[in-house]
């Protein structure tokens, strides 16, 4: 039977969210229902509450979650009632023409439930990233859920269902990050601060971490970033060649995702290097740069979606990290909270005193 359980909802641009009952159909075909233990608060979920996303009001937000999987629809075979699965918003669907070539991590057909969460008055209801994980329960394509060891803290390896596997992936996947190579990441929040744990996971040689807010810089450090450049006190791109015998970085990436730190990003790296965009642009954003300098310094412009990662391989391997001791991403989380506190959630976040707010229900 229909489930009515409590979720955060933005009702209209701007509008402070408000906690509601809303209400979780059965599973049907292919789908699957999720006791929500944790969802981390990402600046995605503001996009959505600002209408940045698109106006499909009311929004179910929350996004970046772990939890049990309570039930399943029929044809469900790869998880069942009781796996601790980390939720994704990339559900392969194995036949679009990036799956057939090999390269599910570019899938350009993923896929979400097919029935819809509603309001107790029957509203439909849009779930952020096809997920809707500020609630106690949510209804999700089964694809949407990677089982994991269950034994992992549900606050920490949910961050892996967005923020936290962006900003590794940008590093391992997209910018593919080598023993010995020279690393520099522009923004040091949540995603920036997770690329740089992925180049120190990758056994990178110099990581630089590059900020306005020294908080961030301090966290960048216990990340693994071995230098760090505040952007306010000179030009980034000569402290970045200084500290790279003058030459640049192999690899920069830019977790701010404006034209004045894309341009840093190009004029730091090495010749032949490479640049990983993984902070998202405004669509009024514009870039304007010299063609003949792309020519010119070669290497690759690479932008990261998801950091480029397939759930199924990259989530059980990052978490067995993270239980060996490998990955910190306990780190990452700066505060629990409980889910009548996600407004105030995104007031810490404008301010940048967190790295994650994590509502534990």
């Amino acid at each position: 039977m229909p489930q009515t359980v409590r979720g955060v909802i933005a009702r209209a641009k701007g509008a402070p969210v408000t906690v509601e009952n809303i209400v979780i159909p059965d599973p049907g075909p292919g789908e699957a229902v999720v006791d929500i233990a944790a969802c981390g608060v990402c600046h995605t979920d503001l996009h959505y509450r600002e209408g940045g996303i698109n106006d499909e009001f009311p929004f179910l937000l929350g996004h970046e979650a772990a939890g049990v999987v309570e039930s399943v629809g029929e044809g469900v075979t790869d998880v069942a009632p009781g796996d601790f699965v980390v939720l994704n918003w990339r559900a392969v669907c194995g036949q679009c023409r990036a799956c057939l070539r090999g390269r599910p991590w570019y899938c350009f057909n993923t896929h979400n439930a097919t029935q819809k969460m509603t309001l107790e008055d029957g509203t439909e209801l849009s779930p952020a990233l096809g997920i809707g994980a500020f609630a106690d329960k949510t209804l999700v394509a089964a694809g949407q859920c990677t089982k994991v060891d269950p034994s992992a803290s549900p606050a920490a390896v949910g961050l892996l269902g967005c923020g936290v596997m962006a900003g590794l992936g940008a590093a391992i996947n997209t910018g593919n990050v080598q023993r010995g190579d020279s690393v520099a990441v522009i923004g040091c929040g949540g995603v920036g601060s997770a690329a740089i744990a992925g180049a120190r996971l990758a056994n990178a040689g110099t990581i630089i971490a590059i900020d306005v807010d020294d908080r961030k810089l301090e966290w960048a450090r216990g990340m693994g970033a071995t230098h760090t450049i505040n952007a306010t006190e000179g030009d980034v791109v000569e402290a970045v060649q200084a500290l790279t015998g003058g030459f640049g970085a192999d690899v920069v990436i830019d977790a701010v995702g404006r034209p004045e730190t894309w341009k840093q990003a190009f004029y730091a790296r090495d010749l032949a290097g490479t640049v990983v965009l993984v902070g998202v642009p405004t669509p009024d954003m514009h870039l304007e740069i010299p063609l003949l300098d792309v020519f010119g310094r070669g290497g690759s412009l690479k932008s990261s979606w998801y950091g480029d990662c397939l759930p199924s391989r990259d989530f059980p391997m990052l978490v067995d990290l993270y239980l060996q001791g490998r990955l910190d991403l306990d780190a990452f989380v700066t505060e629990t909270i409980g889910i009548d506190d996600v407004e105030a959630a995104f007031t810490k976040m404008h301010e940048g005193g967190v790295l994650r707010s994590v509502v534990e229900l």
